[in-house]
């Protein structure tokens, strides 16, 4: 007789190009399927439906941001009168390989292994039959989930402890009804593995009704919506305030404008924030039309909303027609855009690369128009024929060749031949197309512009972005913080090295790691420098310099006391106006207050820019490279060392304190 059941409900991470599992000692965010299924088997342990004397071990892992504990796994199975079962839940189809990995190493050791998630479900949906990766997996005895479980995995539990299990159990014809289904759950030991803490995921509804041919969307989860019902939805943001203090929320909706509920959810947010305190926000996705909604994005940002998710594809109308992008108009983009930005939201664009009429020079222009647009942030995919959508199921059946590692099927890999884009044109598109964005420049110029209030968003989502791309060397939304790896987690193709192979590949690694992330720091701190809110005594101190016709960025060039005669004469100007216009009950603060906190010296309050202190220390690293010693000057590395010490420290205590 069964006694205990151990139910894993595991989220698999997938292989890098050397053939290791990606993980990170922090995560982005949280995943909302794990959070969904580990609701849904919650709810089954509270109701006691498969018996009352049944104890239940129910674990939650993110290989993102955990280690699968494979061997504790295996031990604990071995238990008296314990049925282990292993979900391997929200497989993409870039994660079906580590996925099988795990699988069957799992089914060697005679565990029961289900496999569910979108690359499944959309095999099931579009294809005749099994492809050959399913087909191997189910020799082995794993077995297939396709479509949604909610009112289903009850069921599927059962048969796994009366050893009944199907080889396939497909729901696709069945979409849940969500209105009174289990809420979404974040485990405990979850919580606190991502680099913004407190935050959860939640669907309130699922389901898109537009057809676009790239998506599978639409396959997997349908046409036809379906949503949560607002007071459950209420009931789970108020349980997840009071028990953990998560006000942060990341809706996973496809299209959140399209939620037949979207005011009721949104009145309901505004109630929690502006009559309890409550400090909630949310990122949600939304079409391009979400702007001609009434109301849509003025409740939205009233509830909270810190950014937009927006897939506009493309700047060019034959490929969105070509794609059933029917919905989008690149005439709208500008609108679109101004629209959040008049409520105080930020925007965040998707790009595809890779569209039937697409070429390297096409896509540099759209990128310049791109820009132009004035968007706080863009995200560029290549064009992928994921198995589930109609590209895909087109590309079968014209007998295109594709790529056959599922490893690449990440929206960031070159997996067929494009017409257009060839001879690593498509690559080199797409890696222009994020040095363009994200270069130095746009960032400035995004940041100059961006609303008040949401300086430090923008440029916390700067640091997240050019993280992955330039420290992690991935995608944003695949990549965390720190990446961690373990020498036999290797995808078998490739080999396990030896300990000392390894040992020098992990220092290069984290040698590669560190210098990127001092000059991502640097690259930032020069970011901030040129866009940061300057002080009322450093404006008075410009026009100052400025009207004695000396130029900002050469102000190092005056003597001590010049400088500080400047100073002085700009506090006793602002002193003069706070006379003017201020009451005497008010105090005013003296002229040496506002010298000694905003204006002294060694402040660095007037620079603009690092290109100085880089300039220097790049002299210095060319010294010692040529063996030229002596003419480096001890003295002007010690005060150059201590200008760097003092503008980093007022870099952290901005970053650190949000002051602006």
């Amino acid at each position: 007789m069964i006694k205990k059941i151990n139910l894993y409900l595991v989220k698999p991470s997938k292989y890098d190009d050397d053939g290791y599992v990606i993980r990170h000692w922090k995560g982005v965010l949280p995943n909302n399927t794990l959070a969904c299924i580990y609701g849904l088997s919650r709810d089954i342990e509270g109701r006691q439906v498969l018996g009352k004397q049944l104890k239940w071990r129910i674990e939650a892992i993110d290989e993102t941001v955990q280690t699968v504990p494979v061997a504790a796994m295996l031990r604990r199975s071995r238990e008296k009168n314990t049925k282990t079962i292993i979900c391997l839940v929200g497989v993409q189809s870039n994660q079906f390989p580590r996925a099988a990995d795990l699988a069957l190493e799992f089914r060697r050791a005679g565990l029961d292994v289900l496999i569910g998630g979108f690359h499944v479900g959309g095999v099931f949906s579009t294809l005749s039959e099994p492809p050959r990766e399913i087909q191997e997996l189910q020799k082995a005895g794993v077995t297939m989930v396709a479509g949604e479980v909610e009112g289903q995995l009850e069921m599927i539990l059962r048969d796994a402890l009366l050893g009944q299990l199907k080889p396939v159990y497909n729901f696709l014809s069945e979409p849940a009804d969500l209105s009174d289904a289990p809420l979404p759950e974040m485990p405990k030991n979850c919580l606190n593995r991502y680099a913004v803490r407190k935050v959860a995921t939640l669907d309130c509804g699922r389901g898109c009704p537009f057809n676009c041919s790239f998506c599978t969307v639409i396959n997997v989860h349908g046409r036809r919506m379906r949503f949560r019902s607002v007071s459950a939805i209420e009931t789970l943001i108020r349980k997840n305030y009071r028990r953990h203090k998560i006000a942060r929320y990341f809706f996973t909706d496809d299209n959140f404008c399209r939620n037949k509920n979207w005011e009721s959810i949104f009145d309901v947010l505004i109630g929690m924030r502006e009559k309890e305190g409550i400090p909630l926000t949310f990122i949600m996705q939304a079409d391009v039309q979400s702007f001609r909604i009434p109301n849509f994005i003025e409740k939205a940002g009233r509830a909270g909303c810190t950014q937009v998710f927006i897939g506009i594809e493309s700047m060019n109308e034959k490929n969105l027609e070509a794609s059933g992008k029917v919905q989008n108009r690149c005439d709208d983009y500008k609108r679109l855009i101004e629209a959040y930005q008049n409520a105080k939201i930020p925007t965040h664009l998707a790009y595809m690369i890779g569209f039937p009429f697409d070429s390297e020079e096409s896509v540099r222009e759209d990128i310049i128009r791109l820009k132009q647009l004035g968007a706080e942030q863009a995200s560029f995919f290549m064009m992928t024929l994921l198995p589930g959508s109609k590209d895909h199921s087109r590309a079968l059946s014209q007998g295109l060749v594709m790529d056959n590692d599922l490893n690449s099927f990440d929206s960031f890999h070159e997996v067929f031949c494009h017409s257009k884009l060839k001879s690593h044109a498509w690559p080199r598109a797409y890696e222009d197309a994020w040095r363009s964005f994200y270069s130095p420049e746009n960032m400035k110029s995004i940041l100059k512009n961006s609303a008040r209030g949401n300086y430090w968003k923008v440029f916390l989502n700067f640091f997240w972005y050019k993280n992955a791309i330039q420290v992690e060397g991935g995608h944003p939304m695949l990549h965390g913080f720190f990446r961690r790896k373990r020498r036999k987690e290797r995808r078998k193709i490739y080999g396990i090295e030896t300990p000392w192979v390894y040992c020098k590949r992990r220092i290069g690694d984290i040698r590669k790691s560190l210098i990127g992330m001092f000059r991502l720091i640097m690259e930032m701190e020069d970011v901030w420098l040129a866009t940061r809110t300057r002080g009322l005594l450093e404006e008075r101190v410009v026009l100052e310099l400025s009207r004695q016709q000396k130029r900002v960025l050469d102000w190092r060039n005056l003597r001590v006391r010049e400088l500080q005669d400047f100073y002085r004469n700009a506090a006793a100007s602002l002193e003069r106006s706070y006379q003017k216009k201020l009451s005497s009950s008010v105090r005013v603060p003296s002229r040496f207050q506002l010298w000694f906190e905003k204006g002294n010296l060694f402040s660095d309050s007037l620079t603009f820019t690092r290109h100085s202190l880089d300039d220097f220390w790049e002299g210095v690293q060319e010294s010692l490279k040529r063996g030229r010693i002596a003419r480096i000057h001890p003295f002007k590395v010690a005060y150059m060392g201590l200008r760097e010490c003092i503008l980093f420290s007022h870099f952290v205590f901005a970053f650190t304190s949000r002051t602006y």
